[in-house]
């Protein structure tokens, strides 16, 4: 199973094999132009959006992307993206040992945005996050990353987002790996959510510091599990034990782990 995602990684940049063109297919589906790096960043993009494979590629996790792009747009942050010139940051091929093919795309990467020039850079994906700010530096790719919770918790902040439609519903929030236990990102996302009006959150008993995998870490999202309960059906057990409307998160591998642990209950 991960011998397939590391060929595909290696042929076509990205876990799934798909053609680098529909990297930008998301973008005809706004209704505001977003602009796409032309070799060199735009002078007025103040931030690269660094959207991902499945920010991509990945219908659960596009709608994500499609969301963010809607916010920094609304809030008047000027930013762009690769479209086609990105490609997979290596993240599985590394967490896998192949740090050969990890190498490889970091390298293809690193070229690209130091030749557009690119200063700041903002992922929705805590994997590519922490790929981009913690690993990239060492072979010459020095930015400024944020996560989008960063971001958006920022911009509601200072006033340049507001939420105002009510959402009457008790919400408990997993912690993705990446964001939390590797680079501290707790309270953000936490922040953003006692903003919204009429949204209760409930924690887990383990959360933060103390938070659970959901078993798509360390390229686990591209293998099956034969033995034992499955690591997203335990988390899933957790989550429920709150009695939640909606079992948030913010990672894309997250969701489709939590996602169709869900699924499988309802089933």
């Amino acid at each position: 199973e991960a011998g397939v995602m590391l060929k595909n990684l290696e042929n076509k940049g990205n876990p799934w094999g798909m053609p680098e063109m529909k990297r930008a297919d998301w973008v005809a589906e706004l209704d505001f132009e977003v602009q796409v790096v032309d070799e060199k960043m735009p002078e007025d993009a103040e931030y690269l959006f660094w959207v991902g494979c499945a920010g991509a590629l990945e219908d659960r996790a596009k709608k994500t992307t499609k969301a963010v792009a809607e916010l920094l747009h609304i809030a008047g942050v000027k930013f762009a993206v690769l479209g086609p010139m990105e490609a997979c940051t290596g993240d599985p091929a590394r967490r896998l040992g192949m740090e050969f093919l990890f190498s490889m795309l970091a390298q293809q990467n690193i070229e690209t945005l130091n030749e557009a020039g690119v200063k700041k850079i903002v992922a929705t994906c805590p994997h590519c996050f922490n790929t981009l700010a913690n690993e990239y530096p060492q072979l010459g790719g020095t930015y400024e990353v944020v996560h989008h919770t960063q971001l958006l918790a920022h911009l509601v902040d200072t006033g340049k987002l507001t939420p105002i439609t009510p959402i009457e519903e008790r919400v408990t929030y997993h912690d993705p790996c990446f964001l939390g236990r590797h680079n501290k990102v707790y309270a953000q996302p936490r922040d953003i959510m006692a903003k919204v009006p009429g949204l209760q959150t409930q924690e887990m008993h383990r959360c933060k510091d103390r938070g659970f995998c959901c078993g798509a870490g360390g390229a686990r999202m591209w293998m099956e599990e034969r033995i034992g309960k499955r690591i997203n059906t335990e988390r899933v057990d957790e989550a429920l034990t709150t009695d939640p409307d909606t079992v948030s998160t913010a990672c894309p591998f997250c969701l489709v782990m939590l996602g169709d642990a869900i699924n499988e209950k309802k089933n």
